[in-house]
């Protein structure tokens, strides 16, 4: 019998090789595009400081915190962690949620738990509000972006269990039903979502739309592979061996 403390050292571990290589995808796809994103934020504060007559020509420039090449190399830091963090989590609620999900197939328990949190946690902020590069967005709007982007979080986890909530009591009436009532609950709860929360459009029109969307589409990509990763690797250290399973029956 598997000890809850055994299935948490399980999701922290597939956790951490899931961050790890999440920030390789995201090094190789995301990396490049923040830095033009920079570069143009730089150009246009430069053309900025020429129009106001040079009167701040000589001020001092202010040094970011962190360098790009710390930020860089702290890019793995922080995706491991993360990844150690989300595994812990995923752990306890694979533990909490294992007897309502209706498989008997342990395997398919982890990923199906893993796709319900990529699709409420990620995907449905990400087509309301999804991420913009460095110097786009107005700093006195932080908070509401910030309170905004959580919502949708919140949202869209309810919108997942609406669907399954209302996949199983239409499983009554049949196959077609159960998989109906599965995805008009979801889509249902995030369309309305989608019509009452505000609409936070701050990127110029200035800002180059190919970097825009390609620096939104590796932030998706990473977090993607962070979850495929967590889900594939969590779903192979718990599926049951034919030993396993011989010994429980």
């Amino acid at each position: 019998m598997r000890t809850f403390g055994s299935l948490l050292v399980r999701g922290l571990i597939v956790g951490l090789f899931a961050g790890l290589l999440a920030g390789t995808f995201a090094y190789v796809m995301g990396e490049s595009r923040i830095d033009a994103a920079i570069a143009i934020e730089e150009a246009n504060a430069g053309a900025h400081t020429h129009d106001q007559g040079g009167e701040h020509e000589h001020a001092a420039e202010e040094e970011p915190l962190v360098s790009r090449t710390g930020q860089k190399a702290g890019l793995f830091l922080a995706t491991g962690l993360s990844g150690v963090a989300l595994g812990g989590i995923f752990a306890v609620g694979y533990t909490l949620l294992r007897r309502k999900l209706r498989t008997g197939n342990d395997a398919y328990a982890a990923l199906g738990l893993a796709a319900a949190g990529f699709t409420g946690i990620i995907l449905v902020p990400f087509l309301k509000y999804p991420p913009n590069p460095p110097g786009v967005g107005d700093p006195e709007t932080v908070t509401l972006r910030t309170v905004t982007y959580l919502l949708t979080i919140v949202i869209g986890l309810l919108a997942v269990w609406a669907g399954v909530a209302l996949s199983r009591w239409a499983a009554r009436y049949g196959d077609v039903a159960r998989l109906a009532g599965g995805v008009a609950g979801f889509v249902v709860t995030v369309a309305a979502a989608y019509l009452i929360l505000p609409q936070i459009n701050e990127v110029p029109d200035t800002f180059p739309a190919t970097l825009l969307w390609q620096f939104r589409f590796a932030s998706l990509g990473t977090q993607a592979t962070l979850w495929l990763l967590l889900g594939f690797g969590y779903a192979a250290t718990v599926a049951r061996r034919p030993s396993e399973q011989k010994v429980s029956v």
